[in-house]
């Protein structure tokens, strides 16, 4: 081999070298906190790995019965759950897995296949499937951007689909946090298992923190079509007026897709949820907060779930922006 060929290899070896030693320097002494390096011009790429959030959803309620399966929790088991929540909203991951865990909760991380988004989810640690005979239920937080609004699922089952329709409203925009009651609203003793009438369910801390910090949120119920015919959804502000923009707002948007709403804060309305313990805890807080009522053929069918995000879609992209 000439002289001139080994002197070009040589350098050719030392360059790789030296720019492999530089690409590892850089990674460790960016540390685990440093923002990753740019990404080159162009789409970013799609993030597929994860869980069905809708699915892992309807799994967990697949089980919910109108008998048992539903324990009222403690004043202190309800605190240690509204505390450690309160820290997961502040950022604070490990001193809400921390107070989850005395009460045999977890705090997992779940990637959204359908979307790519990241999502703390709060569930019982006593059966992963969720079928435990407290019924306390879960909570998603939006882990990409800081918590700005709430869908609200009391009656999930009891109310069909309402719970799939919670999935796909935490999907349609940014820092949506999901609170899902965990039995069907027959399911405890002497009502005591329907969260929306009750104030001493973890559901209701929940919501009840939210209010506290001034988030909106829409709560997602279902009545049979007889019980109120020739309307498709009703739209209350519940026992408050705060929400009476964010009301009419999702008014139009439903008429717009040919649906015949009842709008309470403006016309007699029957299932306008006035006596809703959420709705009370978010009006004395000035807090906004709308009660939705969908018929059942709206919610029967893929079509009309779709239909009814869309319009839910105008508010929390909204909501996501404050």
């Amino acid at each position: 081999m000439n002289a001139p060929r080994t002197r070009r290899i040589t350098i050719a070896v030392l360059c790789g070298t030296f720019v492999a030693f530089c690409a590892v320097w850089a990674f460790w002494s960016a540390g685990p906190g440093s923002a990753p390096p740019a990404r080159p011009a162009g789409p970013a790429p799609q993030r597929t790995a994860g869980t069905d959030l809708e699915r892992r959803i309807a799994d967990l309620t697949a089980g919910f019965g109108a008998e048992g399966g539903y324990r009222t929790p403690t004043e202190q088991e309800r605190s240690a759950f509204t505390k450690a929540f309160a820290h997961l909203l502040d950022g604070d991951p490990e001193a809400a897995r921390t107070g989850l865990a005395e009460i045999d909760f977890t705090l997992r991380v779940v990637t959204d296949s359908a979307t790519g988004r990241r999502y703390a989810e709060v569930a019982d640690a006593v059966s992963e499937s969720g079928h435990t005979s407290r019924g306390w239920g879960r909570v998603y937080v939006d882990l990409e951007e800081p918590a700005r609004w709430s869908v609200q699922v009391p009656h999930p089952v009891a109310d069909a689909r309402t719970e799939l329709l919670g999935a796909r409203v935490l999907r349609s925009a940014p820092g949506g946090v999901l609170v899902l009651a965990g039995a069907h609203r027959d399911a405890g003793e002497d009502g005591a298992a329907d969260v929306a009438h009750r104030d001493d369910s973890i559901f209701h801390g929940v919501v009840e923190e939210l209010a506290r910090r001034n988030l909106p949120g829409v709560q997602l119920h279902g009545f049979a079509d007889e019980s109120f015919r020739g309307r498709d959804a009703v739209v209350s502000t519940g026992a408050g007026d705060s929400a009476v923009a964010d009301a009419e707002l999702l008014t139009a948007a439903l008429r717009r897709d040919g649906l015949e709403v009842c709008t309470a804060h403006s016309a007699r309305c029957k299932l306008a949820g006035r006596e809703n313990e959420q709705g009370r805890t978010a009006a004395d807080r000035r807090s906004r907060f709308l009660h939705v009522e969908l018929n059942k053929t709206l919610r029967g069918d893929d079509r009309g779930l779709d239909r009814a995000t869309a319009a839910l879609t105008t508010l929390t992209e909204r909501w996501s922006r404050r």
